[in-house]
């Protein structure tokens, strides 16, 4: 039977089944309201586990095969060893020697390092992912190579997907730096130390089985438990789970482009001019090159003006521990660590804390930390006229990146997105984004560095900024100035075969991604 399609809030064709699992379109920012009960995993009794403790099995395989590895499971993983991670291939390694079919892979992120996967998707061990997919993932899945329909969602709306049942993991592996026999770990110790484990939450608090992955075992207990070891059904200890210096690096280091410090500039200036940055504030910033320039800039005026932040939301860099050790932040609430003085704060200062996208991204819960931060700072590979964002699809439409918490950050009091006005002679604001990633009423300023839009939703900062002497501009001059530059940005070459799915923070599909031609 042939799927439907409708019409969503933002006019996008959407279907109504995707991969046998009704669908709701998108309805708008905060106007569906989900129903029912939180999803809960069976009943297990201590009984059934060792006496002693103990969970060690000798090989992942094992492991595996105890938790009952079956055609069609849904098999998830972590992102926190990044482009480092050595466990997740060697998961569909052993599926695929084992004749196992149909999986679905549920990562909170992909890396290059995972595009080895593409042999378990060719050979049908896998029949999709559900998560981001980066690089020779996203082309393979814009090429319509993959068996089934890709599910993109942010951070925040993973977890959310896990805790409604929308997404039922059968089994969860967690790679984690330092575990004990009984199952609780943490990472931020031993060679693979990364820092904090925040994004395996949900998957181990609702997976039907739970398996560690550890190449660092000490003796029960290990604190601070990131991961709780009465969820953990078992324990597996391996000589690597990651290599160490594509986990977290050195040194981070910002953009040293004039054109990028010249964005990061104006977007500190506008935020200092709008009242933003005052005793007290909250904020987060990538770790890119020019969110960390702007994190600097930040600093700076802090410095300036005798003033502290109360507390930003990271990932955390060496940057953002400065300014926590010098005094002019007061804690950094941390979901995942980018380098090795992230890592040591983490572990030894008690105002850097490790927490999870339940607290900060979770659309479904009682409040979470983004409505209450005062400014956020994103990327885009696009922004229309309507303000619209798209950080998944490039213009020729392949899909090369995740959404990562960009959906979540962007409820924020103000979503700053600082972008070049083109980049590799491509203008970046169009009349339409190729995918809809965010509405345009939640993306306040964005900042280029010839000129700078607000929002016409957000009279309020029109107004503060009325006597500025940065260049505030209408978004369609800017967009203008760009394509008397660049010229008019081609469409891109896409048929009609949906390939992928974007969901909303709330669960309802706010854009697809279509097959390249």
């Amino acid at each position: 039977m042939k799927n439907e399609f409708v019409k969503n809030a933002l006019g996008k064709s959407v279907p109504t089944e995707i991969n046998g699992q009704a669908a709701i379109p998108y309805m708008g920012v905060n106007k569906y309201e989900a129903k029912g009960n939180v999803y809960a995993p069976k009943i297990k009794c201590a009984a059934n586990y060792p006496k002693d403790g103990n969970k060690i099995l000798p090989t992942l395989k094992s492991a595996l095969l105890k938790a009952g590895l079956s055609n069609g499971m849904v098999i998830s993983t972590h992102h926190h060893l990044r482009d480092g991670d050595l466990v997740a291939n060697e998961i569909f390694k052993i599926a695929s020697d084992l004749g196992i079919k149909d999986l679905v892979w549920f990562p909170s992120a992909s890396f290059p390092c995972h595009e080895a996967i593409i042999e378990y998707l060719d050979n049908g061990t896998i029949s999709r992912i559900e998560g981001s997919m980066n690089g020779a993932l996203g082309r393979y899945c814009s090429e319509g190579k993959m068996k089934t329909t890709a599910v993109l969602r942010s951070h925040g709306g993973r977890y959310q997907a896990i805790q409604d049942g929308e997404v039922k993991i059968d089994i969860a592996v967690i790679a984690a730096p330092t575990s004990d026999p009984f199952g609780n770990a943490n990472g931020l110790y031993g060679p693979s130390a990364c820092g904090g484990l925040g994004y395996a939450l949900g998957d181990y608090q609702y997976a039907e089985n739970v398996i560690i992955v550890t190449d660092n075992i000490i003796p029960f207990p290990c604190f601070p438990m990131q991961v709780v070891g009465n969820f953990v059904d078992s324990v597996v200890v391996v000589d690597k789970i990651g290599i160490p210096e594509k986990i977290v690096s050195g040194t981070t280091n910002i953009t040293k482009s004039p054109d990028r410090l010249l964005l990061a500039q104006m977007t500190a200036q506008f935020c200092d001019e709008a009242g933003i940055i005052k005793d007290g504030f909250s904020f987060q910033a990538g770790a890119g090159g020019t969110s960390l320039a702007i994190g600097v800039y930040f600093h700076k005026l802090l410095k300036e003006k005798k003033m502290k932040a109360r507390f930003a939301v990271g990932g955390s860099t060496k940057y953002m521990v400065q300014m926590l050790e010098e005094g002019y932040l007061e804690y950094i609430l941390d979901a995942q660590t980018f380098d090795l003085e992230a890592v040591r704060s983490m572990r030894d200062n008690k105002n850097h804390f490790d927490i999870s996208i339940f607290n900060c991204y979770n659309y479904h819960s009682k409040g979470n930390y983004t409505t209450m931060m005062d400014v956020l700072i994103l990327g885009a590979t696009e922004i229309d006229t309507k303000f619209n964002g798209n950080v998944v699809t490039h213009s020729d439409g392949y899909l090369l990146h995740g959404i990562g918490g960009w959906q979540n950050c962007a409820f924020s009091k103000c979503t700053i997105i600082p972008i070049p006005l083109f980049r590799d002679r491509i203008p970046v604001i169009k009349d339409d984004v190729t995918t809809i990633c965010g509405p345009g009423e939640l993306v306040d300023v964005i900042v280029t560095e010839r000129g700078i839009a607000i929002n016409p939703l957000r009279e309020d900062l029109i107004d503060k900024m009325k006597k500025s002497k940065l260049p505030i501009k209408p978004i369609e001059q800017l967009k203008e100035e760009g394509e008397k530059i660049c010229g008019k940005p081609a469409k891109a070459n896409l048929s009609d075969e949906v390939v992928a799915v974007v969901k909303w923070v709330d669960g309802t599909v706010i854009d697809t991604v279509k097959k390249v031609l």
